[in-house]
């Protein structure tokens, strides 16, 4: 038997510690090589700790929330068959880490070894970073393996294998090229037999595109989600003629005073977050039979990625800032969360959910919960629309700035009475901004 130390690597100029966000095996667990063993984050990124060995978790070192520094030992594998030595104690870190945001799982099948072979003559050592890569370009182990590798001891580099993929990919353009050549000759050809579907045609009419690692965890996440509340959506229309008008006569000067933009979605969220504490069953969570009510609101923004993805940073205790150190605080976390300078705890502790599907023009939708809230308030896109106005003399048409707020919750903790009641009171407060408010 043998102890291997697995130490945190290092991830990069000027990264000392991580913290350890979540563990992902406990003592007795049995793992594979390069299966991850934790979550970890920096103030750069999240990463991924895999095992250099397979074996048996003996020791986890440190707890949940703990910032060891790169070089640390942070766990132990038992490893059988395998006699304890010195060269075996320590184990050296890898110094890739596997970025969850950025790149695909790398816990992928270790390499396959010949066990009639020494060690010497083993398979050579595929890093999770270039394994990841290969996943993503659906390149298999055995393809890896036959590489010339222009590392140490002929060790796959990552750009030894971006080259081979460019290679391969435009190989693989002659080759389909050439296949819808043939089938344009076949179909023009006179003497040509149409077939139900050519295999060369069908091959071209897809093409599969594996889901990256944040994808996966947002599609678990909302299924999850589906699965656990009892979703139910209701909207309402809202004039806010009198909110454009004014945002439109300040945003100048808030840019010129405070040096950040003055958006909607900040007016919208200070106007959401009073009316959270004026409903606060809005603003709980489910515990079995229990509901628990949260003091503070914790505003999730949900915001879209570079990518294609999404994510929610939170400003924690909306309640407690006013319109300037709410626009601040949404404007550095959605530039952060673009950038992917997020800390864990900064996407962490929501209690209540703002989408704004305005931003791509969008009238209105039906959004799902983020777990384990129970709501999620939609702001669907300000529009211009001849709408009728009353009067004291009467009806008249007049043009107007109209958008659609839509309210998902949680059937099991809001019925529809207090869903209505929450919505009505946060479009009269929207309907009554005064066009006199200060900065």
């Amino acid at each position: 038997m043998a102890d291997i130390k697995i130490m945190l690597p290092a991830m990069g100029e000027g990264v000392t510690e991580a913290r350890i966000t979540k563990w992902l095996v406990k003592p007795g667990d049995t793992v594979e090589e390069d299966q991850a063993l934790a979550e970890i984050a920096t103030d750069k990124v999240d990463s991924e700790v895999p095992s250099t060995t397979p074996g048996k978790v003996k020791q986890l070192l440190f707890e949940e929330g703990d910032s060891p520094q790169v070089g640390d030992t942070i766990c132990i594998i038992e490893v059988e068959g395998v006699e304890d030595s010195e060269e075996m104690k320590e184990e050296p870190p890898k110094s890739e880490a596997t970025f969850t945001q950025t790149s695909f799982d790398s816990s992928s099948e270790p390499v396959a070894k010949d066990n009639k072979t020494s060690s010497k003559q083993e398979t050579k050592y595929i890093s999770p970073l270039v394994r990841s890569i290969a996943k993503e370009e659906g390149i298999s182990i055995e393809e890896l393996n036959k590489l010339e590798g222009s590392g140490l001891n002929g060790r796959v580099t990552k750009e030894d294998l971006l080259k081979y993929i460019e290679t391969r990919t435009k190989k693989l353009i002659e080759i389909e090229k050439k296949a819808k050549q043939d089938i344009l000759t076949a179909q023009t050809s006179p003497t040509a037999t149409i077939s139900e579907q050519p295999a060369s045609e069908s091959s071209l009419a897809h093409e599969i595109v594996p889901m990256d690692r944040m994808r996966k965890l947002i599609a678990e996440h909302m299924v999850r989600s589906k699965q656990t509340s009892a979703h139910v959506s209701s909207f309402i229309e809202v004039d806010v003629t009198n909110m454009v008008s004014w945002r439109e006569a300040n945003k100048a000067n808030f840019q010129k005073f405070y040096g950040d933009k003055l958006t909607l979605t900040h007016l919208f969220a200070q106007a959401t977050v009073a009316e959270i504490k004026r409903y606060p069953l809005l603003n709980s969570s489910v515990d079995g039979d229990n509901i628990i009510l949260k003091r503070d609101v914790n505003l999730g923004i949900a915001t879209a990625l570079p990518n294609g993805n999404l994510i929610v940073p939170v400003i924690k205790r909306a309640e407690t800032l006013n319109l300037t150190g709410l626009a601040k605080s949404i404007n550095d976390l959605a530039q952060r969360a673009r950038e992917n300078k997020l800390k864990p705890d900064e996407i962490a502790a929501g209690t209540f959910t703002i989408t704004n599907l305005g931003s791509f023009d969008t009238l209105t939708g039906t959004p799902i919960i983020n777990q384990p809230q129970v709501a999620i308030l939609a702001i669907g896109a300000v529009k211009k629309r001849p709408v009728v106005i009353e009067t004291p003399s009467g009806d008249v048409i007049g043009i107007r700035q109209i958008c659609i707020l839509s309210l998902s919750y949680d059937h099991r903790v809001i019925d529809g009475a207090l869903a209505g009641q929450f919505l009505k009171s946060l479009r009269d407060r929207l309907e009554n901004f005064s066009l006199d408010q200060e900065l």
